[in-house]
């Protein structure tokens, strides 16, 4: 077997048997085309392929995944205080910013995240250069992925030949070349359940509603119906009738007056898209794959926008109940798969998703600067603008005492009594050089006055 042009042993043991993981009750493939149990015995069978193709449901899945490939993926590092701040890493840095040679770092986590919301599990195979540092990452067909364990619980994969994954033919390989991303293991720990599982009826029968609407539109939006007539017609008059209907009043010539005699009279029978209520049903099945997908259903155009004028608290609730999750799961995967020591690791920079509302944003910026939260430089960072000259650091204000300043000062038997006057030396009398006395005299005079006047100004101050 070969791995991206290098011939690679059978890493199990000979022997060692490998069994293939139960995806479900019988496979979980299968069990996402039956809406409930016994739904397959009343022919109501939900078509996956089908499925996927509802506007929410496509709507949804493509509004996470490219949510989350536009943040940049950062290399970070914990400092001496604990904070995880970014770190450039010569050994990662690259396969962070181009993953594989035909996919740039959004189309590869793009790929990462169709996969994993459209079959639940995401297999990422790693490549690794001579030093054994990872230095690509290849995104698989989940079709072509089936884990195993072994007698002793250790797990393989099982790889089918993928050409442009440098596969040549199918191989078997151990747990640690492969990162596994996966969701909702509701039947086993090895095998994630897609939010389809529980939106596909809900999508077939959105497309179902679709249709119908189709064909009657196609029908100038008139409904079938019946004829009758007030006594009994032999069925060649029958089948005349009817043919001569449908050929004059059907189809292109939907709308044409028709005359009727011998007390024939027409009666719809199908209801009306107003009778039936189609777009409020509509509505309800894309509320319901939203809900499996815990996407807000005014992202994608269903319902109407939340009455509150917060940008930032609506990408926060976004955020949280959405893509937090998919992110944070995918952080774990990505450092375990690049094998880095536990004071590093990588992080998504989800400012530009968070990003609220000039106005709050600079308001926000202006207090944590004034709060000594942020420096100037940091702040400026924040709104795409360069460093300024001496704004490195945090700043405050001079009449500002720090706790312990404070605590010194609550110390004192009296913390509010004025402070003594701080002693102004005299200044030493000049030499005796033969100038006149009175000279020495007024000098001494004004350093008194200079005294005294430092005195009153410091009480003054207390």
């Amino acid at each position: 077997m070969k791995l991206f042009g290098w011939r690679i042993p059978f890493t199990g043991t000979k022997g060692k048997a490998l069994q293939m993981v139960s995806e479900g009750r019988g496979g979980w493939w299968p069990i996402i085309r039956e809406s409930y149990a016994g739904a397959w015995q009343h022919n109501v069978v939900v078509d996956n392929a089908a499925a996927m193709s509802y506007y929410a449901d496509f709507a949804c899945k493509t509004l996470i995944a490219s949510d989350i490939a536009k943040l940049r993926v950062k290399f970070v590092k914990r400092d001496a205080d604990g904070n995880w701040l970014e770190t450039p890493n010569p050994a990662y840095d690259p396969v962070l910013r181009k993953p594989n040679p035909y996919q740039t770092r959004i189309q590869f986590w793009e790929s990462w995240m169709l996969s994993k919301l459209n079959r639940g599990n995401s297999y990422i195979l790693k490549s690794r250069d001579l030093r054994g540092v990872v230095n690509a990452l290849y995104p698989l067909d989940p079709n072509r992925v089936w884990p195993l364990v072994a007698d002793d619980g250790s797990i393989f994969y099982r790889l089918a030949a993928d050409k442009i994954s440098g596969l040549d033919e199918d191989i078997i390989v151990p747990a640690r070349d492969i990162i596994h991303d996966r969701m909702n293991c509701l039947f086993h720990p090895l095998c994630g359940i897609p939010p389809l599982f529980a939106s596909g009826l809900a999508s077939q029968q959105g497309l179902n509603i679709q249709r119908m609407s189709t064909k009657l539109f196609e029908n100038n939006s008139t409904p079938g119906g019946i004829l009758t007539a007030p006594g009994t017609i032999n069925d060649m008059t029958a089948t005349r009738i009817k043919e001569q209907w449908e050929l004059n009043y059907s189809g292109k010539n939907v709308g044409r007056v028709a005359v009727l005699g011998d007390g024939l009279e027409y009666k719809k029978m199908a209801l009306t898209a107003v009778e039936q209520q189609l777009i409020e049903q509509l509505k309800m099945t894309a509320e319901v794959v939203c809900s499996t997908y815990h996407v807000p259903p005014y992202k994608i155009g269903v319902g109407a926008l939340p009455s509150y004028n917060n940008v930032q608290a609506l990408n926060v609730e976004y955020y949280s109940q959405c893509l937090q999750a998919l992110i944070e799961s995918a952080e774990v995967c990505l450092d375990e798969g690049l094998e880095v020591a536990p004071s590093v690791g990588t992080e998504f920079d989800t400012g530009n998703l968070l990003r609220m509302d000039s106005v709050t944003q600079i308001d926000m910026l202006s207090k944590a600067v004034q709060g000594t939260i942020l420096s100037p430089n940091e702040a400026r960072a924040m709104v795409d603008k360069p460093k300024a000259r001496g704004g490195d650091s945090p700043m405050a204000q001079h009449q500002m005492y720090s706790l312990e300043a404070l605590a010194k000062r609550d110390a004192m038997d009296n913390p509010f009594a004025p402070a003594a006057p701080t002693a102004v030396p005299a200044p030493s009398a000049p030499a005796n050089d033969g100038a006149d006395d009175s000279a020495s005299e007024d000098d001494v005079a004004a350093a008194k006055f200079i005294a005294g006047w430092r005195a009153k100004a410091a009480l003054a101050a207390c």
